[in-house]
């Protein structure tokens, strides 16, 4: 029987396209505790940096009209910390594939995470977050300058045989131009969008509500946003993408994959109902009924 939502993605066959995002997942266990995680295409675990990070001060959690703002600042015990401990455990409860994402100040932190992951079988995808617009020190600027998204990309791709996929930020004035600076230098995936920057002022205190003053936006505020630059950034490249932003409904997922995306993930949803991804599975193929769509991944790129 043909699994119609099966996608190839980066040589991976996922069972379904739906991926839950990095830093809203964890590394799965809260959420196999609820549902057999097993059923998702994957999971991108929690954004990975050479040193353990505390992340930023607190607040740094904001509510905006339909999304919010984190300043989370990339908290994690640390590349070593996650290969001798979470991964391990990791495989007692999910037995796919799964996509690491790792961060960097330095192009030497993000060669040093993906060397030690490259020996890891339970790592199927890299992706590699050039966006993230909260920590002070570099993490923003690879991503919005091409020579050094393409630095970063070729440094990777040199100590590694994963297939490499550049998480890319929307906080640039040319998504394109990015998209294809990584592409020609090597990248085997785009993954877009991370979050938008933003911030909100407490009127009481008459001062940011972040402690970090400023904080990524996500939320389904932001789906027409990532749709255009997932749309935009498939009408360039040649390589599969993962559409992320905003994301909350098997429709959603369709628009995506119509946009140009091949897997598709799903971020802050998780934090408002933890059963989102189990769901959205669940409800694709009486949407792709309704839609006359027979297999999903005959949709990608249809839009364009």
């Amino acid at each position: 029987m043909v699994n119609r939502l099966q996608v190839d993605f980066c040589g991976l066959t996922l069972d379904n396209p739906i991926i839950p995002a990095s830093g809203c997942f964890g590394y799965g266990k809260e959420f196999a505790e609820l549902y057999d995680i097993n059923m998702l295409g994957s999971f991108s675990f929690k954004g990975t940096t050479v040193e353990p990070r505390f992340g930023n001060p607190a607040p740094r959690i904001a509510e905006t009209p339909s999304g919010m703002l984190n300043a989370v600042g990339l908290q994690n015990p640390g590349i070593e910390h996650v290969i001798a401990h979470e991964l391990p455990e990791m495989k007692k409860y999910f037995n796919k594939k799964v996509v690491a994402n790792i961060s960097g100040f330095a192009v030497e932190e993000y060669v040093k995470c993906a060397s030690l992951l490259d020996k890891e079988d339970c790592v199927g995808i890299l992706e590699v977050n050039i966006s993230c617009p909260n920590v002070h020190g570099g993490g923003m600027s690879f991503g919005t300058n091409p020579n050094s998204a393409a630095e970063v990309t070729k440094a990777v791709k040199a100590v590694t045989t994963k297939p490499v996929v550049i998480k890319l930020t929307p906080n640039v004035t040319d998504i394109k131009e990015m998209a294809l600076a990584c592409e020609e230098a090597g990248a085997d995936g785009i993954s877009l969008i991370n979050t938008l920057l933003g911030m909100r002022i407490d009127l009481k205190k008459k001062k940011p509500i972040l402690a970090n003053t400023f904080g990524g936006m996500s939320g389904s505020a932001v789906f027409p946003v990532a749709l255009r630059m997932v749309y935009q950034v498939a009408s360039v490249v040649k390589i599969p993408i993962m559409g992320m932003g905003g994301v909350t409904t098997a429709e959603d997922v369709i628009e995506m994959m119509l946009a140009g995306a091949t897997a598709v993930q799903i971020g802050a949803a998780n934090l408002v109902n933890p059963y989102v991804c189990r769901d959205i599975i669940n409800e694709l193929p009486k949407v792709m009924d309704k839609y006359g769509i027979q297999n999903l991944k005959d949709i990608i790129g249809g839009a364009l």
